[in-house]
């Protein structure tokens, strides 16, 4: 069979499926690709981005700890700075680990790889490429969350067993901001228009309350800081790291179900536009 003949099979393939070229139920290839690539030579990177909330937890939360004393969480009850700040961290932990695999991987297998023009080539639709990236990212957030909690639990942060289910809601985070991070990325052409990631990141991660209450800053601020995606995800873990919950807990959780849904329609039809013309 010929290079012409296999690809027109390929074609024919992808327009006789069920979701048409869109999906073709193979995101494991995608999968298995990423993680042979991070086995042979990302590993270290993705550890070296554990390592800053972290820090950032034994830092402040132990030296500022000591001037603060203690906080009013949430439910209203008194727990300590470093209780305080630590559910914040980690969701800042799953933030940093998705958004850095869904963006700057992202563009250099796109801009400079060319490795999903590859994939499109053959069988792959643009959704199992999308969600393949995605669970790559998902895994990443969910390494840092399960390795946090750990800290957390050395600390001796954890006072709940409901804490534990601080994990499967980083990854819910880490999924939304994955979601968007790939879409996102696809319109970035330069090195130069990469660096506006860090510039939104930044923002989010010293105003979104991970460091002081929200009634802190001015309504309107409030108002700001309450329509960012981090915000919503600081306030779910602290509300389960303390079994807080209240109806806002559902609407934190409805805020990143919106969010993953918007972000995997636009992450699948920027990969159709710009490789399925």
């Amino acid at each position: 069979m010929t290079v012409l003949t296999q690809g027109h099979a390929v074609t024919e393939e992808a327009r006789n499926r069920r979701f048409g070229p869109l999906y073709s139920r193979n995101a494991r290839a995608v999968i298995g690709r990423g993680l042979m690539a991070t086995k042979s030579s990302n590993w270290l990177v993705m550890l070296s981005g554990f390592f800053e909330p972290v820090l950032f937890l034994i830092s402040m939360g132990v030296g500022m700890g000591a001037v603060v004393g203690s906080v009013t969480g949430p439910g209203g009850q008194e727990i300590s700075y470093a209780a305080y700040i630590a559910p914040a961290l980690l969701a800042v932990s799953a933030m940093n680990g998705a958004v850095y695999d869904s963006t700057w991987n992202v563009f250099f297998k796109m801009n400079f790889a060319r490795l999903y023009q590859g994939m499109l080539y053959t069988s792959l639709g643009p959704l199992d490429v999308a969600i393949g990236e995605i669970f790559l990212a998902l895994l990443r957030g969910l390494l840092y969350a399960t390795g946090f909690t750990a800290v957390m639990g050395l600390m001796g942060l954890i006072t709940t067993p409901w804490a534990l289910l601080m994990i499967p809601a980083s990854v819910l985070i880490a999924f939304g901001f994955a979601s968007f991070g790939m879409g996102i990325t696809s319109f970035m052409k330069t090195f130069q228009q990469m660096d506006w990631v860090n510039f939104i990141m930044l923002p989010m991660f010293l105003f979104s309350a991970t460091f002081y209450p929200l009634s802190v800053y001015p309504e309107y601020i409030q108002w700001l800081i309450q329509a960012m995606p981090l915000w919503h995800g600081v306030e779910l873990l602290r509300q389960i790291s303390a079994a807080a919950f209240t109806p806002a807990t559902a609407i934190h959780i409805g805020y990143y179900l919106v969010m993953i849904v918007l972000g995997l329609m636009l992450t699948t039809g920027r990969l159709r536009s710009l490789f399925l013309k």
